[in-house]
């Protein structure tokens, strides 16, 4: 593995010139788009993208209801090793309004859920394996997870320890430089984000220590899918991100073909027209599915709800069309059976203006709905 090289003969190159930018300290020369797998079943679409030189793909155990990984799988077979990057990732029980890890969050089962990915995959390594969904400093340092993640790179089972944040993102960025352990962080990054100059600017200070910066999120939370345009023109939002030369590649989870080739002629050419700059300056006006990450309302909810996955569980049932990801997240979340029905009025203020509580009643039946109805 020491002397990994990606696309490193002419016939594993894509047909049509794109984009690289370097992975940090990896010395991965990635496409500066490449396929987030969580919303596709797809295999032919998988396998389109990779013969298209999208050779990066990023997945989690979870996703698919832990069938995306071998799905991905079944894809790689046949392939040399040194043709793709796979990323992938996992968490640990914790709590969701603090953000700390639980007591049965020890690095024997991280250990596990390193090996099942393995597993799954039929890889002898995974390229990134990411400490997933992240917020707090504390957590990126915690150290049963750590350990497991270290153990593993040490035996060959990963190349590279990476750390996902959705939420606090500055906070968990700078963690991740200070820790000297991870080397790629893969953050939510996007034209709508209030406090989008830090996380601009943690991203920096990422890039200047080595690490290699994965964006997602980069369309901001789309009405009526990630990839409509009535509200966000999907190519203006990927074209913003890309602007940033320390953003090294983004994740974009495409579903359709059509979505596939839109990212690979952004990734031909990503300036910004002056239009698509007009464009975002409108759509940062709207709301929309993106949720910010505040957290100001979890010290507003009298019942203590974790609005801001429930607010995540949202954006997948009416941004992504992906039931079985929003009814999954639902269920970790252990709720309450009844709430949003016993307050005289919400007192959560939300900085995008949401009626919150409309939205976590609307979406919470997806609880009622059977399993094998939407899978």
């Amino acid at each position: 593995m020491g002397g990994f090289l990606y696309l490193s003969s002419t016939e594993k190159q894509p047909q049509e010139k794109v984009a690289y930018r370097v992975l940090g300290k990896t010395g991965i020369r990635m496409p500066v788009i490449t396929m987030g797998v969580m919303n596709t079943d797809n295999p032919n679409l998988v396998r389109a993208a990779l013969n298209a030189g999208m050779f990066h793909l990023d997945t989690a155990q979870t996703y698919q209801r832990g069938t995306n990984e071998a799905m991905i799988g079944e894809v790689l077979k046949g392939r040399p090793r040194d043709s793709f990057a796979i990323s992938t990732k996992a968490r640990l029980p914790n709590d969701r309004n603090t953000g700390l890890y639980l007591a049965e969050a020890t690095e024997e089962a991280y250990t596990k859920k390193i090996d099942t990915s393995l597993k799954n995959l039929g890889l002898d390594y995974i390229d990134i394996y990411h400490h997933h969904n992240v917020w707090r400093r504390e957590s990126a340092f915690y150290e049963p997870i750590m350990k497991a993640l270290e153990k593993a790179k040490k035996a060959g089972k990963i190349r590279f320890i990476g750390i996902t944040t959705h939420r606090n993102e500055p906070e968990v960025i700078r963690a991740a430089i200070d820790s000297k352990v991870y080397d790629v962080v893969l953050t939510a990054y996007n034209f709508r984000q209030q406090h989008g100059p830090e996380v601009k600017k943690a991203i920096a200070q990422a890039a200047e220590a080595g690490l290699g910066v994965v964006a997602m999120k980069t369309i901001g939370g789309n009405i009526r899918g990630s990839y409509a345009s009535e509200t966000i023109d999907a190519r203006a939002a990927l074209k913003w991100a890309l602007q940033d030369p320390n953003v090294h590649t983004i994740i974009a989870g495409f579903t359709t073909f059509d979505q596939m080739n839109l990212d690979l002629a952004v990734m031909k050419d990503f300036a910004l027209t002056q239009s698509e700059k007009n464009h975002l300056r409108r759509a940062k006006l709207f709301s929309g599915l993106y949720c910010q990450g505040c957290g100001q309302c979890l010290g507003q909810c009298l019942k203590q709800l974790p609005i801001p996955d429930l607010m995540r569980a949202y954006m997948y049932v009416y941004g992504y069309r992906n039931l079985v990801e929003a009814q999954d997240l639902l269920f970790s979340l252990n709720l309450p059976s009844e709430f949003c029905g016993d307050c005289s009025s919400c007192p959560v203020k939300c900085l995008n203006r949401w009626n919150v509580s409309a939205r976590i009643q609307d979406v919470v039946h997806l609880r009622e709905v059977p399993s094998n109805f939407i899978a």
